[in-house]
């Protein structure tokens, strides 16, 4: 049985998570206490070096990084739903993707990061930075369901975690009428689990 080792407030670890349930994969989920040090110690460093959630574990395959583990599980499962072979779409997946581990990353998820768990960002750089990604989403998708085909792929998925978590992080979501609407799409596909939510932000 696969095994996912996360953290639950971790949107990074979340993304794995949920696709692992949307692709009705059966699994074992693994919780690191990070208050605890556990992604740091040797046995965890084993899986990954880089000491971070979620890890994939598959038999003798571990696969480090959320967007990796997307990947992984769209292949494994021989799901070109969820990633396209079309090289066109495939391409357009990757962008998004480094989408995810940049903009993303630099800004809705740093901006939770101060409210949530104290770190030493500058909240006037970058709630801005996220609202510039925003903006950019949600032009993508004007006219459209789901960022690249006319159904979700794995690009929705990698975006929609600290997407949906942003107003923690003290990012309004109430502008982005496209965005507000993809986020429910997402929320109603079979298999939807949700991250948990804090009390932070625009929602203490």
């Amino acid at each position: 049985m696969m095994k996912l080792y996360h953290f639950p407030l971790s949107g990074h670890s979340h993304r794995a998570w949920l696709f692992l349930n949307l692709l009705g994969l059966e699994h074992e989920v693994v919780e690191v206490n990070l208050a605890q040090g556990e992604h740091k110690s040797a046995n965890y460093l084993r899986l990954n070096h880089f000491g971070q959630v979620p890890v994939l574990q598959d038999g003798d395959t571990v696969v480090p990084d959320s967007n990796a583990i997307l990947v992984y599980l769209a292949k494994k499962a021989g799901r070109t739903d969820w990633l396209p072979e079309a090289p066109a779409a495939a391409a357009a997946v990757q962008r998004w993707l480094s989408v995810a581990a940049g903009q993303i990353a630099a800004g809705p998820a740093a901006a939770r990061l101060i409210t949530v768990f104290g770190a030493k960002l500058r909240p006037e750089e970058v709630i801005p930075r996220a609202h510039a990604i925003l903006a950019l989403v949600e032009a993508a998708l004007q006219g459209r369901d789901w960022l690249v085909n006319d159904q979700p792929t794995i690009a929705d998925i990698a975006l929609y975690s600290y997407i949906a978590h942003a107003p923690e992080g003290n990012v309004d979501l109430s502008g982005y009428p496209q965005i507000l609407a993809w986020l429910g799409r997402i929320e109603a596909l079979p298999g939807f689990v949700a991250m948990p939510q804090t009390k932070a932000g625009l929602v203490a």
